[in-house]
């Protein structure tokens, strides 16, 4: 089951979150900071996938992928499969506001949402994100 999602600027600001499972609202900046301290912290060169045990409980995983200025973060558990889960993120699209191709279905549904999406639609405009 998909546990959270979660898009964070790469200042560590929140742009978006979701829990699927009962977060109290207070615990929400301690989880958004310890998934940020993890992810920036480790290389591009290493897997997108982490096991986030000590985060949010025994069994559970994440896959993230950096796009521009944004992490793109999934974190679900051992009932999921992690290649769906990437899947999730890696189907072929455009992110507008880069130059290159970049992959992730999330960002396409932004995109047909905003229309060019970039880091300042989801900022001011969260109550439209689906």
């Amino acid at each position: 089951m998909i546990q959270a999602v979660m898009v964070i600027s790469t200042q560590a600001k929140p742009r978006l979150l979701k829990f699927y499972n009962f977060q109290p609202p207070e615990k929400h900046q301690d989880l958004v900071r310890s998934v940020f301290q993890l992810l920036s912290a480790r290389p591009d060169s290493v897997s997108n996938f982490v096991e986030v045990d000590a985060i949010f409980g025994q069994g559970t995983k994440m896959v993230y992928k950096h796009l521009a200025t944004l992490y793109f973060v999934f974190v679900f558990d051992s009932s999921e499969n992690e290649l769906a889960m990437l899947d999730l993120i890696q189907d072929e699209t455009h992110f507008i506001n880069s130059n290159s191709s970049l992959f992730t279905v999330f960002v396409e549904t932004l995109d047909r949402c905003f229309k060019n999406v970039c880091e300042l639609d989801v900022v001011f405009n969260f109550n439209k994100v689906p």
